[in-house]
């Protein structure tokens, strides 16, 4: 695979961010839930596609309804990208959920468990 060029890197940030304030403050759809963020963004050198991975804190049927909920405000999310940032072509965005930050905390969680039942061994 291809490293990233400086301005492919630029770009994917420009557009996390703009996807991040537009999902955040533009959209008012009840099925996208209120703690979803924009982990990270992967705009294609030809600026015609992209892929944006979002977490959602919460269970799974936030999840599923957060990306039903995106999914249908994609064109409205693609015109207001579109409106933000000036780039010769305005890339299609796929919306694709990260579970890395659920994943993390459940390992945190296991971690502090085992550390729990080692501490309660020696006192015992």
């Amino acid at each position: 695979m291809r490293k990233n060029s400086i301005k492919n890197t630029r770009v994917n940030g420009e557009v996390q961010k703009e996807l991040s304030q537009i999902i955040q403050s533009g959209i008012k759809d009840p099925r996208i839930h209120p703690m979803t963020s924009v982990v990270s963004v992967e705009v294609a050198p030809d600026l015609k596609t992209c892929k944006a991975y979002i977490s959602v804190l919460g269970d799974q049927q936030a999840q599923e309804d957060t990306l039903a909920g995106l999914k249908s405000a994609e064109g409205y999310i693609r015109r207001e990208l579109a409106h933000n940032i000036n780039l010769r072509n305005t890339p299609e965005i796929r919306f694709l959920l990260d579970q890395s930050i659920e994943y993390g905390v459940n390992m945190s969680k296991l971690i502090d468990d085992v550390n729990r039942k080692s501490t309660e061994e020696e006192h015992d």
